[in-house]
């Protein structure tokens, strides 16, 4: 298994680094210039010398990159020219908040995704697959932007049980905390639910044809345990690989659901900094989640070892 992993790791370093060049390089392609911006109203030539000079704008690309690329290796990502603040001190204080919020929505997620899609392929043909397939479709189709406001006019203005907007640590406050990442975590949660639903219910589908399967139930074997002991177990692996990725997406940042509640996480952050120029804040953003997204599937790979005798066997 050790071994595996490492194999995994090794295989996504060079990864990592495609994606950083590509990052740094697509970022400059952007209109404006970053020390406009901050140079205020006036842009005093000898200021914006300076500032150039000051943060090695005025240096080959490729010195860029590199001198980009060390800082990274050495926990270095930069400093953020907006604010003057480290990008890692930033990323450290937007990462929880996304971490939780997609925690919370693939919760919601599993929760009515995995029950749905497993009753959708039970019940094939009958009116519960087709409400099944109906509410699976909803998800796809409704915005979460529209769902989040019309969750706040009715849950927030009209019934006054949620906090609209807004956002407090669970360090502080708990309950606070639950109570303002509910809602959006719910409308994420939907929307990933219905694919979840679709992917169950197919893997699910193509697994209770199988001739182990009718085997089983020509043992004897009850109705739940065939289901969920021997169908379900084999329908996981692509459920699991759709799964981390998602949740890949989520540590992304959801950009419009994030502004609509005011959480202050990944999605915010990256918006703001695309507008001000911010490009060390860009980066260090976009290679974390590029890591998210390498560690979510490096998780899959796991679960499918363990989940499937046949990988262990063969490592």
């Amino acid at each position: 298994m050790l071994i595996h992993i490492a194999k995994r790791i090794l295989v996504a370093l060079p990864t990592l680094l495609i994606v950083s060049v590509l990052v740094f390089s697509l970022q400059k392609l952007l209109p404006g210039d970053p020390v406009l911006a901050l140079a205020g109203e006036e842009r005093d030539p000898a200021t914006l010398a300076a500032l150039r000079e000051k943060y090695h704008l005025n240096d080959p690309f490729l010195m860029q990159y590199l001198r980009w690329l060390g800082g990274v290796l050495t926990g270095d990502f930069g400093v953020s020219l907006r604010t003057g603040q480290p990008v890692l001190e930033l990323i450290g204080q937007k990462l929880p908040v996304t971490i939780q919020l997609a925690f919370m929505s693939m919760f919601f997620a599993l929760l009515i995704g995995i029950p749905t899609g497993i009753l959708a392929a039970v019940k094939k043909g009958t009116v519960l697959d087709w409400l099944a397939n109906v509410i699976a479709l909803s998800g796809l189709s409704i915005p979460n932007f529209w769902l989040g406001i019309m969750l706040i006019l009715l849950v927030s203005v009209q019934l006054g049980w949620l906090p609209a907007s807004g956002y407090e640590s669970p360090f502080v406050d708990p309950l606070r905390s639950f109570q303002t990442m509910l809602m959006p975590s719910f409308v994420l949660g939907t929307g990933l639910a219905a694919t979840l639903m679709r992917h169950t219910r197919s893997a699910m589908l193509g697994v209770l044809s199988a001739d182990y399967i009718r085997t089983a139930r020509a043992k004897g074997l009850g109705s739940r345990e065939v289901i969920m002991t021997h169908a379900f177990r084999n329908a996981l692996l692509p459920v699991i690989t759709l799964t981390a990725l998602l949740f890949g997406e989520l540590l992304a940042g959801a950009v419009l659901t994030e502004q609509i509640f005011t959480i202050p996480g990944f999605g915010k952050l990256i918006v703001d900094a695309v507008f001000n120029r911010d490009y060390a804040v860009v980066q260090g953003v976009v290679l974390c989640t590029a890591v998210g997204f390498l560690l979510m599937n490096l998780v899959a790979d796991v679960l499918y070892v363990l989940l499937n005798p046949r990988m262990r066997t063969a490592l």
